[in-house]
C-alpha cells in the first residue's frame, strides 16, 4: 500500500527496507490526508488518489450595487501521483471541475481541466528535475494549495501579480535540515503563457529563479507549505524567499493570466516572501510587482477606441494569526496594491483588511472558515468605493 504524507513543489522520497514505504512530495499543494494508494506486487508502479472541494456561500455588499448572495463549489479537484519502473521517476496530475476552475468556455480556446501534468526526476536526495505544467517557484501564497490557506482566498496582489502555472522545465536543488541553517535553490524556463495553451507558438521564453533560505532550519511537518502553526513549532522558524521572472514576449495581461493583449509585451516580476512560526503564532508578510519596458496599454490596430493592458504596479501583504488549542486560529490581514502609471486611469488602487475564524478538525484535509472582508477602491478621479462580504466556507478531502 503506498502512503503519500503530503505533496508540495518539490518531490521527497524516504523509503524503508522492512515495509517499502514511500513519501512522496511532488504538486504544489498541501495535505495532510493520505489518499487511496495502490502499489504492484513487483513493486514497478505506485498510483495514489485524492479529492478536495470548497463549498462556499457569501453575501455581498458593493457599493452602488444591489445586496447579493452567492453560493458555489469553489473548487473540486483530483489528484493522481506516484512513480513508474523506479522511485526516481515520479508523475503528478492535478484535474479541476469546479466552475470557477475550469474558466467560461471561449471559442477557439481550451477547457482547463488540466491543473498540472508533470514529470519528475529525482537523482538524489538533494535534486529535482522536472517537466511538463505544473506551478512555477513564484510567491509563497500561490506555490501553497489553496487547501492550506487560513482564509478563504488568496490576496487581492496574489490574484494581480502571481506568476501561476506554466508549462516548461524546473531544476530545484532543495537543502532542508532540521535545526541547523538551510536553503533551497529553483529555476525554470517555460512557454510564458499560462497553462493549457496550444497552437500560440512565439520566440518568447519566461525565465524564473527563487531562493529560499531558513535561518532557524526548516519547518516540521513540511510547514513551509501550509499557513498557520497547526504543529505548534516547539522553535522559532523563519522563512524568508525572493523570486524573479522575466517573460518574453508575453500575449496576456498577467503573463501566465488574464486576457489577451492586442500587442505582446516583456514582463519583469519580483516576489518577496517571510513567514514566521512559533507555538501556535504565525506571522507572514510578501511583496509583489510587475513592470514592462513599454507602455503597458496596447490598442486593438483595427480599432483605436479598444485597449487592453498588462496589471502593472505593486502590493504589499501582512497576516498575523494564532491558533488555540481546542484548534480555534484567528486570522487578520491586510493588503495594499497600487498600479502603475501608465493603468491609473483604468483601474484602481484597493486597500483590503479582512478577519477570518477557522476551526480545523483535521488540520487543513477538514476545517469550517468564516471570514468578513472589506475592499476599498481608489480611483484616479478621486472618488472611492466601499466593498464588503461575509464568507462561510467548508474544505474537505483526503
Amino acid at each position: 500500500m503506498l502512503t503519500v504524507a503530503s505533496l508540495k513543489a518539490q518531490v521527497t522520497i524516504e523509503q524503508t527496507k522492512h515495509d517499502n514505504d514511500v513519501k512522496l512530495s511532488a504538486l504544489p499543494y498541501y495535505s495532510f490526508g493520505k489518499g487511496i494508494g495502490i502499489t504492484s506486487p513487483d513493486s514497478l508502479f505506485q498510483f495514489n488518489i485524492r479529492f478536495r472541494m470548497q463549498n462556499r456561500a457569501t453575501y455581498i455588499k458593493n457599493d452602488g450595487e444591489k445586496d447579493a448572495y452567492d453560493g458555489q463549489i469553489r473548487r473540486l479537484r483530483l489528484r493522481f501521483d506516484g512513480y513508474v519502473g523506479n522511485p526516481k521517476f515520479l508523475y503528478a496530475v492535478q484535474l479541476s471541475f469546479a466552475p470557477g476552475d475550469v474558466g467560461e468556455i471561449k471559442e477557439g480556446e481550451n477547457i482547463n481541466i488540466i491543473r498540472d501534468a508533470v514529470v519528475f526526476y529525482r537523482p538524489t536526495k538533494h535534486w529535482n528535475i522536472s517537466f511538463g505544467q505544473t506551478k512555477l517557484p513564484g510567491n509563497r501564497q500561490r506555490v501553497n494549495s489553496s487547501g492550506g490557506l487560513q482564509l478563504t482566498d488568496r490576496t487581492i496582489n496574489n490574484a494581480r501579480f502571481t506568476i501561476d502555472r506554466d508549462f516548461g522545465f524546473q531544476v530545484h536543488n532543495m537543502n532542508e535540515f532540521k535545526d541547523k541553517f538551510s536553503y533551497n535553490f529553483k529555476g525554470a524556463v517555460s512557454t510564458g503563457e499560462g497553462r493549457n495553451v496550444t497552437g500560440k507558438s512565439d520566440d518568447g521564453v519566461a525565465a524564473t529563479g527563487k531562493i529560499e533560505l531558513f535561518p532557524f532550519g526548516a519547518f516540521a511537518k513540511d510547514g513551509t507549505y501550509f499557513e498557520g502553526d497547526l504543529i505548534r513549532e516547539k522553535k522559532p522558524k523563519l522563512m524568508v524567499s525572493g523570486a524573479f521572472q522575466q517573460n518574453n514576449h508575453a500575449r496576456r495581461t498577467q503573463g501566465q493570466l488574464g486576457n489577451d493583449l492586442f500587442e505582446q509585451r516583456t514582463m519583469k516580476s519580483v516576489m518577496l516572501d517571510a513567514m514566521f512560526k512559533y507555538r501556535g503564532f504565525a506571522a507572514m508578510s510578501s511583496f509583489m510587482s510587475r513592470t514592462t519596458p513599454q507602455n503597458a496599454v496596447t490598442i486593438n490596430p483595427e480599432d483605436s477606441t479598444e485597449s487592453n493592458y498588462v496589471f502593472v504596479g505593486n502590493g504589499f501583504d501582512y497576516q498575523i494569526s494564532y491558533i488555540t488549542k481546542s484548534n480555534y486560529e484567528f486570522i487578520s490581514r491586510y493588503s495594499v496594491q497600487n498600479v502603475g502609471e501608465d493603468i491609473q486611469k483604468k483601474t484602481p488602487n484597493t486597500r483590503e483588511l479582512s478577519f477570518g475564524v477557522t476551526k480545523y478538525i483535521w488540520e487543513h484535509s477538514f476545517k469550517l472558515q468564516t471570514e468578513i472582508n472589506f475592499d476599498k477602491l481608489q480611483y484616479y478621479d478621486g472618488t472611492t468605493k466601499n466593498n464588503w462580504y461575509l464568507r462561510f466556507q467548508v474544505e474537505i478531502g483526503i
